[in-house]
Parts: C-alpha cells; sequence; structure tokens
C-alpha cells in the first residue's frame, strides 16, 4: 500500500472563498448562517440559510465558461483551482497518472428549475442546448479534469450528504493501491432555491427557527433541523514518494477510511448506528494504540437534526467505548451550516487545519445538553491542544456512512 498525503487545499464556503478565511472564521466560532436572499421567503416557514458570499467566478474561468456552467461546476472548479494551484501538481505529474474524484450530491439545480420552467413558458425548442451538461453530477469531475488535464480516474461520486467524504477516501484508496500518482477530490453543491428549500422543509429536515445564533446548534437539546448551505471543497492527495521527490508542501497524511450503510431508511438512521459506528472503527482502526484519545479531534457531521446527532453520538460510543468521551469533538456545520455534497470535504480541510494549527474548532450555538448527547463537543469557544489526529465522519440518505482520518506528518 501506497502512502497518501495532502498537498493542496480549496474551498468555497459560506465562511469564505477560500481555505485562510474559512479556518479563521471557524477558529474564530464566526456564524456563516443569515436570512436567504436569493429568493423571496414570505411564502416559506424556512428563512435563513447559509450562503456563499462574495464568490467572483471570473477570478477562475473566462466570462463565457461563466454562462456555460452552473453555479455547482463554478464553485467546483474555483476550489480544484485552489487547490491545484497550492500544491504545484498541474505539471508536475503525468497526465495518465492524474484522476478526479469529485461529487455533488444534488447537481445542477438551478438549472434544472431554470429549464423546466422556460419550456413551459416558451415550448420545447427553446430549451437551452447546454441544459443537459449544466446540469448532470458528473460536470463538476469531468470540469476539472478538462481544466487540469487530469487523463486518469475520474469519477464522480454521489452518496447523499457523504459525497464529500466518500470521494476523498475513494481517491485515497485509489492512490494507496497504486492506480493513480494524484487525484483532486472534494464535493460541491449549490442548491439553495425555492424548490430544495420547499421540498427539504415538507420532509421535515429543516430548522424553521429565524434566530441565526440558534438555528443550527449540533448536539444541544434544542436542536430542531439543519440549515441547508452550498459551497465546494477540494483537496489534492498525493502518492507520499512522488509528494517527496517534487519537494511539496505537505500538510498531512491520510491514515484512514472507512466506508458502510445503514440498510435501515431512505433518510432516517439507524438508531443502532452499527453500520455509522463501524465506519468510523475501519478507518482508525490502523492508528489504535498510536495515539492517545485526547490527541484526537473529531470533526462530527453534526447536521442538529434530532435523530442524527444522537445516533453520531452512539456512532462515537459503539467506535472508541469509553475513550469516546476523550475525544475533542466538534460540528463546524454550526457555523457554515450543512453544505450537502460539499460538507465531507469542507469538513476534512477544518480537520486538516486543526491538526497543522493545534486547534480544536467550537460548537458554536451550544446551549442546553442533552442526555442523549454525552460528550465533549467543544461548547462554543476553540481549545488550544495538541492534535495528532483528524477524523471526520459523514451520514448520507440512504444509509451512507463515511469517514476519513488524517494525522500529522512525523
Amino acid at each position: 500500500m501506497n502512502r497518501v498525503v495532502i498537498t493542496g487545499m480549496g474551498a468555497i464556503t459560506p465562511l469564505g472563498c477560500d481555505t485562510d478565511t474559512l479556518w479563521n472564521n471557524l477558529k474564530d466560532g464566526k456564524c456563516g448562517i443569515d436570512a436567504i436572499t436569493k429568493f423571496d421567503t414570505s411564502d416559506f416557514k424556512v428563512k435563513l440559510a447559509a450562503e456563499v458570499k462574495d464568490f467572483d467566478p471570473l477570478l477562475y474561468m473566462e466570462k463565457g465558461d461563466v454562462r456555460k456552467n452552473d453555479r455547482f461546476v463554478q464553485y467546483a472548479l474555483a476550489a480544484a483551482k485552489q487547490a491545484i494551484d497550492e500544491s504545484g501538481i498541474e505539471g508536475a505529474v503525468a497526465s495518465e497518472r492524474f484522476g478526479v474524484y469529485f461529487g455533488s450530491g444534488i447537481g445542477g439545480f438551478d438549472t434544472f428549475v431554470s429549464e423546466h420552467d422556460n419550456m413551459l413558458a416558451r415550448g420545447p425548442q427553446r430549451v437551452s442546448p447546454l441544459f443537459i451538461p449544466k446540469m448532470i453530477p458528473n460536470m463538476a469531475a469531468g470540469s476539472i479534469a478538462i481544466k487540469h488535464h487530469a487523463k486518469g480516474p475520474c469519477i464522480s461520486v454521489a452518496t447523499a450528504c457523504a459525497t464529500g467524504t466518500t470521494a476523498v477516501g475513494e481517491a485515497y484508496r485509489a492512490i494507496a493501491g497504486g492506480f493513480a500518482d494524484a487525484i483532486i477530490a472534494g464535493g460541491v453543491d449549490a442548491a439553495i432555491s425555492p424548490l430544495s428549500v420547499a421540498a427539504f422543509t415538507n420532509c421535515m429536515a429543516l430548522t424553521e427557527s429565524t434566530d441565526k445564533n440558534a438555528a443550527s446548534i449540533p448536539f444541544d437539546k434544542r436542536r430542531s433541523g439543519f440549515v441547508m448551505g452550498e459551497g465546494a471543497g477540494a483537496l489534492v492527495l498525493e502518492e507520499y514518494e512522488h509528494a517527496v521527490s517534487r519537494s511539496a508542501k505537505i500538510y498531512a497524511e491520510v491514515i484512514g477510511y472507512g466506508s458502510t450503510c445503514d440498510a435501515h431508511h431512505v433518510t432516517a438512521p439507524d438508531p443502532s448506528a452499527e453500520a455509522s459506528g463501524r465506519a468510523i472503527y475501519d478507518c482508525i482502526k490502523p492508528y489504535l494504540g498510536k495515539v492517545s484519545p485526547e490527541e484526537i479531534y473529531f470533526n462530527a457531521h453534526g447536521t442538529s437534526t434530532p435523530l442524527n446527532d444522537k445516533t453520531e453520538t452512539q456512532a462515537i460510543k459503539n467506535a472508541f467505548g469509553d475513550d469516546a468521551y476523550k475525544l475533542h469533538i466538534s460540528s463546524t456545520k454550526s457555523m457554515t451550516g450543512h453544505l450537502l455534497g460539499a460538507a465531507g470535504a469542507v469538513e476534512a480541510i477544518a480537520s486538516i487545519k486543526a491538526i497543522c494549527d493545534n486547534v480544536v474548532p467550537p460548537t458554536i450555538g451550544f446551549k442546553e445538553p442533552d442526555e442523549e448527547c454525552d460528550l465533549n463537543y467543544t461548547p462554543n469557544k476553540a481549545v488550544q491542544t495538541e492534535i495528532k489526529v483528524a477524523l471526520s465522519s459523514s451520514l448520507g440518505f440512504g444509509g451512507h456512512n463515511a469517514c476519513i482520518g488524517f494525522a500529522a506528518m512525523e
């Protein structure tokens, strides 16, 4: 098995359109949630979202390419370019050994809705010829590969809210198995729109809180649903010897990955947390006994829904036993909202930054402990402590579970 390391990262998020701004805001406990501006919410029960702000696509692509791409592809291309530029990998790896593993939970939702409305209003002949290539979810991965001449494996992942973590984990396995020397991996979604918000509201997933500071409150007893977010996260994974040979800056080593399915329900997690706990255990198993639990940061999926948070708490206990109480845990969704397919990738970046700075970002808005969520969730303020290993866990509709692990370089 080849060793795999991280040599570049990029992010477009509600807390900033680069990784440094994102990380500084996470450490400071800044809330990226606010009133929805993308449409009139007068007839909606849900009023809040975590929107990307101050994104300029022209920093990353030509004006004509902006018109040709849905927002989700624009976000993906931007995050990928940041990560690739930071890593210096483009031109330093053979194109046939350079891959893309990038996913989206929903794809081009804005394009789908607008072209449907266009057809109803103006007829089928007026549907854009760009409709399909703008909408289909694999266009994030395909467009990144085209832009950066990555002719190795190109995979579009869709495991709902676990998409970003699954993409990074499967890229890790591909490099560890010798199928590529470098892969740009991550996730993206841009689906804050009237139809999607209405749909998530009606399936009882979103909070109806109008207080942005008490809307996304993972593990708090008052939690009532997640806050929809949007954005993209991208990471360059590289075979260790390849990175060393070109003197690349290495942020962390990928040390494990677990992937399971609850096989239980289309939306609700299995309350036994057997499969989700096994995904966490499979991820950390190679490092058990090599690091103390006090030196582990766990970036929880932590959506602020009643079922998710207590189930994930049980999953962590299933994986770690009594040591679960010694872990440093937090949910950065308390600040970013739920970025859907991008969540796992952005949270992987937060986990790596935590290792680099020895800082545990907080779970903000935490005021009322829940007896069913009784672990250390790092309430409200970041904690400075030595972190040797960080895990990032994701749970998705359909029962998808994924966990990715990182370690400081020794």
